[in-house]
This record gives structure tokens, sequence and C-alpha cells, in this order.
């Protein structure tokens, strides 16, 4: 079955709305301050108490106060990134007949062809996004990550205020996991505690450690549970992200870990080429430019157990 794909070109906005899609099939999304609009580079901004700065009423003005302030400012600055492939059509073909022929049974809609490449690219997006956030670095096809070979923001010589919980026992295991939670749970800042938001990040197989530790402890309910269920432990949210570091846990707000790209950019593009007119070949040719990048907010409100 030959199959002539129709040239599709999409920049900014139409473009943006297919790279979103791609993007947020990165699971650690769902755990971050998401800003979708960075033209260049944003800076994030935080304001610190740094004495109490609340005092009596009196008649009289006392500059500067009993407290003051302080503004720290970090810069987002999403790197440009791109995927260019070129794929014979016919390597695609089997898997698009098959969706078809399920959509033909009741599973839904069919997807074009040019809609199921699309789809295809962005898994290839999602992935590599999903992996530089946690551990990216700058090298060509990454953005810098949280947890990143020396370069990673939550790294002590990166951010000498992040909280670094060296206490635990590693490599994880379903027998020391939850020592280890209980470890870094211990270290989170007082005024962190009880934060709506607050998360312990971990990865899918420090996860696994922790149901098999309950499940040998007999607590079946912990697990055995329908779709409602949100991961817990002692009170707090756990956010299972599918590429963050083994032997590793971050516990931080949402609110205070950002993800940044920009959507509108006349920058941002998706294409589609079909090759046949061309070279007489029955190859197709996509091309993605997007860009992505993270940032912390206040790092001594963020704890690393390594």
């Amino acid at each position: 079955m030959a199959i002539t794909v129709t040239q599709a070109n999409f920049n900014g906005k139409a473009a943006g709305f297919y790279i979103s899609a791609a993007l947020k099939a990165s699971n650690s999304l769902d755990y971050l301050t998401t800003l979708e609009n960075i033209k260049y580079k944003s800076n994030i901004q935080a304001l610190n108490q740094t004495v109490d700065s609340v005092t009596d009423a009196t008649c009289s003005f006392a500059a500067g106060g009993t407290g003051t302030l302080a503004l720290t400012e970090k810069v987002l600055e999403p790197k440009n990134l791109q995927v260019n492939l070129e794929l014979c059509k016919g390597d695609l073909l089997d898997s698009w007949e098959a969706l078809q022929m399920k959509a033909g049974a009741g599973g839904g809609p069919s997807a074009s062809f040019e809609d199921y490449v699309i789809s295809y690219m962005g898994g290839i997006i999602a992935e590599a996004t999903e992996d530089s956030i946690w551990s990216g670095t700058n090298v060509a096809g990454q953005f810098n990550g949280f947890l990143g070979l020396v370069t990673g923001y939550l790294l002590p010589g990166v951010d000498a205020t992040v909280v670094q919980d060296g206490a635990a026992a590693v490599p994880y295991t379903a027998g020391n996991i939850i020592s280890n939670l209980q470890s870094a749970v211990g270290a989170i800042p007082t005024a962190t505690l009880g934060k709506e938001d607050l998360h312990i990040y971990l990865s899918q197989r420090s996860y696994q450690y922790y149901i098999g530790a309950v499940s040998t402890l007999g607590y079946v309910n912990a697990y055995n549970m329908n779709g409602d269920y949100v991961p817990m432990f002692e009170g707090y949210k756990l956010a299972v992200c599918n590429g963050m570091e083994e032997n590793q846990m971050v516990v931080a707000q949402k609110s205070n870990m950002f993800f940044g790209t920009d959507l509108l950019s006349d920058s941002t593009r998706i294409a589609l080429m079909d090759m046949a007119a061309l070279d007489g070949s029955d190859n197709l040719r996509m091309v993605c430019r997007y860009s992505a990048g993270v940032q912390t907010g206040t790092g001594a409100d963020i704890v690393r157990q390594s």
C-alpha cells in the first residue's frame, strides 16, 4: 500500500500544540511548575524573610523595621534543541495500519498517517526530555538537569544551599528503602514541613522497592488500590518519575522546581517532508525544533539524598 504524505509545516503556536503534547508525555512534568512562554530566559525570584518582620505597633516608623527581606534570583534559560529524522515510510506503515484496524473495531477515531508520524516523534522528545530533567548535562542533545553529573542544579558544587542528606544507605534495596525515606523526610527544613505541594521525588525502581517493603510488612492497602490512589509516605506525596536518577531522592515543593519552554516562538517548528517527489525515495524526513530547560527556586528549601 503506497502512502503519500501531505507536506506539513507547523510554526509558532501551531507547532507549540504538538510540542506541548510531546513534552507533557514526560511524567516528571506532573510534579514541576511549567513556564511555557520563555522567549530567551526567565528570572525566577524568591523573597526570603531573614528576620522577624512583625513587631508591636508604635506611632513611629523605624527605618528598616525589625526585619529584612532578601531577594534571590535564578535564571531559567531553555536550551534550543532539534530532532532530525529520516525514516522509510514502510517501517512505520505496519504499526499504523494496525492502529487503523483497532480504530475500526471500536477503538476510537483513526489517526492520519501524518498525525501518527508526529506522535512517533513526540515519543522521542518526551523520553529525551524526561532523561534531561534529572540527569541532563550541557552536552549536545541534552539540557542541564537537576542531578546531572557535575553541573546538576541540586549538586553541592552548584548550589551550596541545597540540603544534602548523606545518611542514606546505598544502593537502595527493599530492605533499606523505608529507612532512607525516613532520613530524607527528617532532613526537610522546618519552614517547608506541611506544605501542600511538597513531594518526595524518586525513581520507578525505588518506588518498586518501597512497594515490596510495605508488602512484606503486610500493608496490602498501601498498594492494592484503584486509580484514585496517591502514593504517600508518612503523609508526604511520592512523585514517581521515570527519568529520576537511581539511588537518589529529592524532597521539594512543586512550586520550587521549574521547567521552562517556549511554545509560541517562531523558531518552534515541526515539519514533515515526503522525499518521493524530490529524490524518488520512500523516505520521510521529520524536523522538530523546540526549547527546554529546568531550574530551582530556593535551594535551601530542597533536600537531595544520595
